[in-house]
């Protein structure tokens, strides 16, 4: 078996995370973000910084990336809905 170790998150990459989640499930936005609206929203970060998140976000399953264009997964709307995201 393949011994598997799991990067944990610094404090500045959870906020990040949590800003790009956040963007993602507003109500007042197409459900379909363009990486540069994301950059302007979440101005003071670099944009590696972000592509970082977005990435390990989509590899956790809770955005869906699809060139350019990012948007929240299936399943991180449903938990939503249900209200089980506090933000």
């Amino acid at each position: 078996m393949q011994d598997q170790t799991k990067q944990i998150p610094s404090d500045s990459d959870r906020r990040v995370q949590r800003a790009i989640v956040a963007q993602t499930l507003r109500d007042d936005h197409d459900r379909h973000w363009s990486r540069a609206e994301l950059e302007t929203e979440l101005g003071h970060d670099t944009p590696t910084t972000i592509d970082d998140a977005l990435h390990r976000l989509e590899s956790e399953g809770v955005v869906e990336i699809a060139g350019e264009t990012v948007r929240a997964s299936r399943a991180a709307r449903h938990l939503d809905l249900l209200e089980m995201i506090a933000l």
